[in-house]
């Protein structure tokens, strides 16, 4: 496929428009591959699954075969985060290859999805792949109001063996994007914890030390695990469809999350239980079987390694950086000993809708989080603008969150409420070999100083090299722009 058939096909599917079409021009030059070089791609995306909550991460109480065996048979990522700890802004970054910062109203959840610059899918598609997803997509928001056809992603599919049974044309390339949900809380309901409990001993929990051990937290705890056996158990489906078409070999499965899960602390929170995540990524006789790759990487770096996959060249305009010469062992060009975190308006759960904006730095041993507002609600205000009738909303809801609200004023849980929903300085360090769970606060420490003056400067310089907003202190877009959810005021 030629330059020119790549551009027309951008203009059928709708990815070039108005004021863009001479930049798009430049941007569909792309280098492609033969097309029998083109393997097909299949992410399979948890809706918050925090690391290391997989049998092949060390974690007995997750039982998760499908995982472990792309992990034994593939390379696992042990330093993965993501971009934003929030949904909708990490799948945005997926999607365009680029920083939360950069993509105006899509750092926000529940936002538009403007259509200003190219997304991953439709150049995939544009060079012959066939899309398709199930389950959660791009989401939540509204890709209708920014004139969206269909979901960034691409068509929906009931799931995965139903796309392969309609795939056309069905020798063509594909990717198809499994958006799971059965990590995810559900609103404080517990679907999966009879499932859990008649696979799983309950003494063998291990209670982080960021929530009390109270029987709110074994439920809660004991249901996320059952989320994550149903999680494994699709892609595990998913796997078998692969293998009955004779396409195993030929397909990158790349199986991870999109953000930590959502007790509290978690989900809307820069700390690594809503930020760090598993990925393994299988791709046959392609990757050495069994590895383990320690460089940090970005969720959103896969955007650009999707395109690389295909056989084409990321566009200038994606920041993040693809995987693919960590995967082939091929020598990187630049080091990768840390990644940058951010975070914008979760909930609508503040007065005048502001957000709690966030940018930060996680390195092997530290963790730096700029808090921009420190004036602010964390976790959202504690008497205005409730989700599901209770207060803070960026916390989601959950028995713990329950717990804690009832028991605050009760000396062995309000150092635990205080941390979770209290407001924060403006500034956080924690020191991950002493404190890996991140509990203690060292920012106003002498011994650490340097360390807190050099994170700080590569904030700093990351801010302005992307050219983040939030360098003007006076800058607050991201509190004005619509809010596509439901939220309800008290």
């Amino acid at each position: 496929m030629n330059t020119r058939s790549v551009y027309r096909r951008l203009l059928e599917t709708g990815c070039v428009h108005g004021a863009g079409l001479l930049t798009l021009f430049f941007l569909a030059s792309l280098s492609l591959a033969r097309a029998a070089d083109r393997p097909n791609i299949l992410l399979i995306l948890a809706d918050n699954w925090r690391w290391p909550t997989a049998g092949a991460l060390g974690d007995p109480m997750a039982l998760t075969p499908a995982f472990d065996r792309i992990a034994r048979e593939g390379v696992v990522f042990t330093h993965t985060f993501n971009p934003v700890p929030s949904c909708s802004p990490t799948r945005s970054c997926l999607l365009t290859g680029r920083q939360a910062h950069e993509l105006g109203e899509r750092a926000n959840l529940w936002s538009g999805f403007p259509q200003d610059t190219p997304v991953v899918t439709h150049l995939l598609r544009a060079a012959g792949y066939s899309l398709g997803y199930s389950g959660k997509p791009w989401a939540p928001g509204n890709a209708e109001v920014s004139g969206w056809k269909e979901n960034p992603v691409g068509p929906k599919f009931t799931h995965f063996a139903d796309f392969q049974a309609r795939r056309t044309p069905a020798d063509a390339p594909f990717f198809f994007w499994l958006g799971n949900t059965d990590t995810a809380t559900r609103g404080g309901k517990h679907p999966y914890l009879a499932a859990a409990r008649a696979r799983l001993d309950p003494s063998r929990l291990t209670i982080p030390p960021e929530l009390p051990d109270c029987p709110e937290v074994r439920d809660d705890l004991l249901n996320y695990y059952g989320g994550i056996m149903q999680l494994d158990a699709e892609a595990a489906r998913a796997i078998a469809t692969l293998e009955k078409s004779g396409e195993l070999e030929n397909t990158v499965i790349i199986y991870t999350s999109d953000n930590g899960w959502q007790l509290p602390r978690g989900l809307a929170n820069c700390y690594d239980a809503g930020s760090r995540v598993p990925l393994a990524i299988r791709w046959g006789k392609n990757l050495r079987a069994g590895r383990t790759v320690d460089a940090f990487v970005n969720v959103a770096d896969l955007g650009p390694t999707f395109l690389e996959l295909a056989g084409l060249t990321p566009p200038p305009i994606m920041t993040m950086r693809s995987i693919k010469n960590l995967l082939l062992e091929r020598p990187d060009p630049a080091p990768r000993d840390a990644v940058f975190i951010e975070r914008e308006r979760h909930a609508d759960v503040r007065r005048d809708h502001l957000g709690y904006p966030v940018r930060a730095i996680r390195t092997r041993d530290f963790l730096y989080l700029h808090n921009l507002c420190p004036e602010r609600w964390p976790a959202g205000d504690p008497d205005v603008f409730f989700i599901h009738g209770r207060p803070y909303g960026d916390v989601d809801t959950t028995h713990v969150k329950d717990y804690l609200l009832a028991h605050q004023h009760e000396p062995t849980i309000a150092p635990y409420f205080a941390r979770i929903f209290g407001r924060r300085p403006a500034e956080e360090l924690y020191d991950l070999r002493r404190d890996p769970h991140q509990l203690t606060n060292i920012a106003d420490q002498p011994a650490y100083a340097a360390t807190l003056v050099q994170l700080r400067a590569r904030v700093r310089t990351w801010m302005t090299e992307s050219n983040d907003p939030r360098l003007d202190p006076k800058y607050d877009a991201w509190d004005h722009f619509p809010y596509y959810g439901k939220a309800t005021s008290q």
